[in-house]
């Protein structure tokens, strides 16, 4: 697809793609992201597609408390931009 010949071009320019994944076996603190890096996040409640998860460098998920099964990707994409800003400042 578009989508993942771009992540591959994009990775070749030396950057790092993390996705946000309900599934990533890492929290989004845990994961650099105070370098050049390219989020990349998914479809409300289908998330990322299968090859979109195969191009990325890391997958992140993001806290959720309660029932929640999905994030608006708004708000997912906002709260995966403070994390990344957080680290920058730090």
């Amino acid at each position: 697809t578009n989508l993942a010949r771009t992540l591959q071009r994009l990775k070749q320019a030396g950057l790092w793609v993390i996705g946000a994944d309900a599934d990533g076996p890492a929290r989004a603190d845990e994961v650099d992201l105070s370098g050049p890096r390219v989020l990349v996040l998914g479809a409300e409640g289908a998330g990322l597609r299968q090859l979109t998860r195969q191009n990325c460098d890391y997958r992140v998920r993001l806290p959720q408390l309660g029932a929640v099964e999905s994030l608006n990707v708004s708000v997912a994409a906002g709260m995966l931009l403070y994390e990344a800003v957080r680290q920058r400042r730090s």
